[in-house]
């Protein structure tokens, strides 16, 4: 559980470090549950690491934000207003699976086009505590065990 915005904030801070080209992030929550934040969060962390600062808005309207950092681009992406795979497909989002980092809000968007080896994190207002995000992380392939034990632990700080 995340009990607050800052404590979410450590989360993306122990994860964006681990991140690397190729991986891409399936963040999924209803509306509110903290995508855009974490997402913010991530990329901020990223840009503070190289010594810069950018206003990171969200892509709801734009759907895909980039952020070229020196090793590798960020694709902050969020597919809510999408209704079809095919504009997936126009946003260039399988070139960037490949090559850069993909934040993908509303992931189910994506249908068949769903890398193998993403890690998808799960995010839900608690109903136990105000403010307070429940959190699940899972994935199927790919060698996320090796990487995340400092995200699990920011978790249970």
């Amino acid at each position: 559980m995340l009990t607050d915005p800052a404590h979410s904030e450590a989360f993306a801070k122990s994860l964006a470090p681990v991140l690397r080209a190729g991986d891409t992030l399936l963040l999924a929550g209803n509306i509110g549950a903290g995508k855009s934040f974490l997402s913010r969060a991530i990329i901020q962390a990223r840009l503070m690491a190289e010594g810069r600062f950018e206003d990171v808005p969200s892509p709801t309207f734009t759907l895909v934000q980039v952020y070229e950092l020196s090793d590798v681009d960020i694709w902050h992406c969020d597919l809510f207003r999408l209704t079809s795979v095919d504009e997936v497909l126009e946003l260039g989002l399988e070139e960037a699976f490949e090559t850069a980092i993909c934040l993908v809000e509303w992931p189910d968007r994506l249908e068949d086009m769903t890398p193998e080896d993403a890690l998808f994190i799960a995010l839900n207002a608690s109903a136990s505590q105000e403010n307070s995000r429940d959190v699940v992380i899972s994935y199927e392939s790919g060698d996320w065990m090796q990487r995340l034990p400092p995200v699990i632990e920011a978790i249970r700080s």
